[in-house]
């Protein structure tokens, strides 16, 4: 393909460069080939590219910007990655394995996040404190300095949108450990990043391991601030090296988030809802419905449902799925295809049912077949998170029955409720522990909705108005008046 170079170099200090650790091989899941190989950061790059940042900051060549031209640059970053679309989504295709259209819904958010945040960058403002005559108190925000971002290989554009937009529109500065497995499409950030004039050393993007890069960056003690995307025990190590700086950490730590589904429901439509909600991006999200509990009066009928719609899947490279329609891509890889296909064998080893899929496909690339399995909430793979295409269905007598089993793991980033009795909805919603919950329809809201979650799924918020204040710390100024 015309987009893809055999070797993608880290974009350092305004340079492209070389990594000190080497060189990661890029494999395409569709196809199961080397895709192209990827500059491997050391802990002296990760240094480089934190000094950089740290330069940059202190100079104030951002931070002091008025707030409207950090926005104007911001916006036109976005801009950017919408000129550039179709290149970006074949890469994007090529290095995850969603299919190409996909790929472009993915960038369009990606340029969403862009807009959104530079239209915020003016509305941060303090407050002034009355303190009596005598005195004249008022509060500004400041940003904290040098963010460090660990990106997640299933959305690898947008996911870096979310943080970087937000970073930039309040004048921090940024180093991006980009994902081992689809590293790739980050390059387009450091491209924008240059075409809209950003003073070199504001934005880095670096590749390498994570025991290694991404290590040092989360324990160096110039960085100011971290955002983590990725699983429980990597975003303990992350805290846990942030700790010992005092640095503050925004974490979402993955779900396994539920459906709550009523007998008055409009199963037509949510059926629909279910494709998006597991078989989008072959499961490969954070906030995916990896979970239906259902009420036994409907449980029967909501099975053949289902069925039906993902025995409609095709599931074949994503490159070879240009047009919106009913397909699905590869896993990003093998590994992770083979670690979902263990947890089903061992669903139904502990007295699951697979209704339908649970195998791996017989052909080149990291295929699993769209998976519906029938289990109690006792099963492992009801309680632990796959991401797979793999949904796991459940069902309940009583209210207070449902709610016990939508809590009922150490998670809590989405969770939903079907019902149109609006009352009912209501209480499901208050009773549910989760950070986002969505009524009628899986993943209603937006970027200008807040996002994160409770328990093991992380702290801090992303999206809306909320992520912002993960980026700037407040100051308060008191004058004593003559």
């Amino acid at each position: 393909m015309s987009s893809i170079k055999a070797f993608w170099p880290n974009y350092i200090d305004g340079e492209w460069v070389d990594g000190g650790a080497g060189r990661i091989d890029v494999i395409n899941p569709g196809t199961g080939e080397k895709l192209a190989e990827q500059a491997a950061a050391d802990a002296a790059d990760v240094d480089r590219a934190v000094q950089a940042a740290q330069r940059v900051h202190i100079s104030g060549a951002l931070s002091g910007l008025r707030p409207v031209e950090r926005g104007r640059m911001v916006q036109a970053m976005g801009r950017f990655l919408l000129t550039h679309i179709d290149e970006i989504a074949e890469v994007l295709t090529l290095e995850q394995g969603k299919p190409l259209w996909e790929s472009r819904i993915e960038i369009e958010g990606a340029a969403r996040y862009f807009e959104y945040y530079g239209n915020q960058a003016e509305t941060v403002e303090g407050r002034s404190i009355p303190l009596g005559a005598d005195y004249f108190d008022f509060t500004t925000y400041e940003p904290y300095g040098v963010s460090a971002q660990i990106i997640p290989w299933n959305y690898p554009v947008e996911m870096t949108a979310r943080s970087l937009s937000a970073a930039l529109a309040t004048g921090n500065t940024v180093v991006i450990k980009t994902p081992e497995l689809t590293p790739l499409t980050n390059a387009w950030f450091a491209h924008a990043a240059e075409s809209v004039g950003l003073p070199k050393g504001t934005v880095n993007i670096l590749c390498g391991l994570g025991h290694t890069a991404g290590a040092a960056l989360s324990a160096h003690p110039l960085v100011n601030q971290i955002v983590f995307t990725g699983s429980v025990p990597t975003g303990i190590a992350i805290a846990t090296a942030a700790a010992q700086n005092v640095v503050p950490c925004v974490l979402e730590l993955g779900g396994k988030s539920a459906a709550v589904v009523y007998d008055d429901a409009d199963l037509d439509a949510f059926t629909n809802d279910v494709r998006w909600g597991i078989f989008f991006n072959a499961g490969q999200v954070c906030s995916a419905m990896s979970r239906v509990i259902v009420h036994e009066s409907v449980h029967s009928e909501l099975l053949e449902r289902l069925s039906a719609m993902a025995s409609d899947l095709v599931v074949q490279p994503g490159i070879e799925s240009p047009e919106f329609g009913s397909n699905m891509g590869a896993m990003v890889s093998e590994a992770q295809r083979d670690r979902a296909f263990k947890m089903v064998d061992q669903a139904i080893h502990q007295g699951g049912k697979a209704v339908i899929g649970g195998n791996k496909l017989n052909r080149p690339g990291a295929f699993l077949e769209p998976t519906i399995l029938d289990v109690a909430p006792d099963v492992t793979i009801a309680q632990e998170e796959a991401f797979a295409p793999v949904l796991s269905v459940l069902k309940f007598q009583s209210d207070e029955e449902a709610i016990r089993i939508a809590n009922g793991t150490p998670y809590g980033l989405v969770g939903g409720v079907f019902t149109k009795d609006i009352n009912r909805a209501t209480k499901v919603a208050r009773d549910m522990r989760a950070g986002q919950i969505f009524v009628n329809e899986w993943y209603a809201g937006g970027v200008e909705t807040p996002f994160g979650g409770y328990g093991k799924s992380g702290y801090g918020r992303e999206k809306g108005r909320e992520a912002l204040w993960n980026y700037v710390q407040t100051k308060n100024i008191a004058i004593k008046l003559a």
